[in-house]
């Protein structure tokens, strides 16, 4: 289906090779133990790499790197995953309202070409799904002036609860539901993957966690079918940061004076989603402080799901028991935050390291 159109047909999954949302990560756990590439990645091999981008520190060192090996920016797109799904004037649930932006301005000052992909509704409208199906992605593959929509045909069932706090993206679906599955959608229904070899960049680190230690750091993509009889793709996955310290993340993101997503400015240590559910009682408490409305919203899904994200304590018991980050009093980058437009230049003149660096990570283990 096109969107706004109600006329044309969906991408079936059966008939364009889409990869399922709930498939995503089981997947690529088989393939972790045994699809490493053996040879050294030849960067010159690819006639398009597209970097997964959050606007985090690690997508934007990915990028950096990338550069600093003497790639053309020219070759290289920045895609982002909406995850609170398509833009409107409404504030998403979860996510920075400036990121969308961020993301933008970036890819702009660097001259590279910018793409996104969401999946309908976002995470919203997958936790209130009741007896339904799992949305659609939108991906920015466009035919006769809109943007295919993959999926949404799938068998109707109910979450109704948020994401759970595990290193298991079948139980984490956030992950996998409007991100993992909105690239692959991506890539395997966009022609132009048909032809020639593209690279997929993702910033992973071992530091991170003992879970993404074992990550390969080159590898096919989970889209890749180089060897298909009916469709050939040559797509591989390179994580360049993977062997990073946070050091080694931000001394790259200096150099190049990078002004740094505002969340970290504000004393956050990571730009996934703001009120992502692995937050800590801190940072629920500088949420609740810089973005009452969002914070509200999120203590009422939880009364309505009747599960506390957390389990044993709500996100306002969370955020009475913790203490606003330092920095995140900041009036002029809480509202840069808060807006729909990144303002501020991209490239730095006074570049300074932000509050949030080396702090309390907060993610996925």
């Amino acid at each position: 289906m096109f969107e706004n159109s109600n006329t044309a047909p969906l991408l079936a999954s059966d008939q364009h090779d889409f990869f399922p949302a709930e498939k995503a990560e089981a997947e690529s756990q088989i393939q972790l133990q045994s699809k490493a590439h053996q040879h050294p990645i030849n960067l010159q091999d690819y006639g398009k790499i597209i970097v997964a981008f959050s606007g985090g520190k690690d997508s934007v060192a990915c990028v950096l790197h990338l550069l600093e090996c003497g790639v053309d920016p020219s070759i290289i797109e920045i895609h982002h995953h909406n995850v609170d799904g398509e833009q409107g004037d409404e504030d998403g649930l979860m996510d920075w309202p400036v990121t969308h932006s961020y993301c933008q301005e970036f890819a702009k000052a660097f001259g590279m070409a910018y793409s996104e992909s969401f999946r309908l509704g976002g995470i919203e409208r997958e936790m209130d799904r009741n007896n339904q199906p799992t949305a659609a992605v939108s991906i920015p593959y466009i035919v006769d002036g809109a943007r295919v929509l993959v999926g949404g045909d799938g068998k109707p069932n109910t979450r109704l609860k948020f994401p759970q706090v595990t290193a298991d993206l079948r139980t984490r679906w956030c992950s996998s539901v409007v991100k993992i599955s909105c690239m692959d959608a991506w890539l395997r229904n966009d022609p132009k993957f048909d032809t020639g070899k593209t690279l997929v960049v993702t910033g992973e680190r071992a530091e991170e966690s003992p879970n993404r230690a074992k990550y390969h750091e080159f590898e096919p993509h989970r889209a890749d079918n180089r060897n298909g009889l009916r469709v050939k793709r040559f797509i591989d996955h390179w994580r360049p940061v993977h062997r990073f310290t946070e050091k080694m993340v931000w001394d790259l993101i200096q150099k190049y004076s990078v002004t740094p997503h505002p969340c970290y400015i504000l004393g956050f240590s990571r730009a996934s989603c703001r009120t992502c559910i692995f937050a800590d009682k801190h940072q629920w408490a500088t949420i609740k402080a810089i973005a009452p409305e969002q914070f509200m919203r999120i203590a009422k899904k939880e009364e309505g799901t009747g599960l506390t994200i957390h389990r044993s304590l709500s996100v306002t018991e969370l955020a009475s028991a913790g203490q606003p980050y330092a920095g995140s009093d900041d009036a002029y980058w809480i509202a840069m935050g808060n807006g729909k437009h990144f303002t501020h230049p991209i490239i730095s003149t006074d570049w300074v390291l932000p509050k949030g660096a080396f702090g309390n990570s907060c993610g996925p283990n």
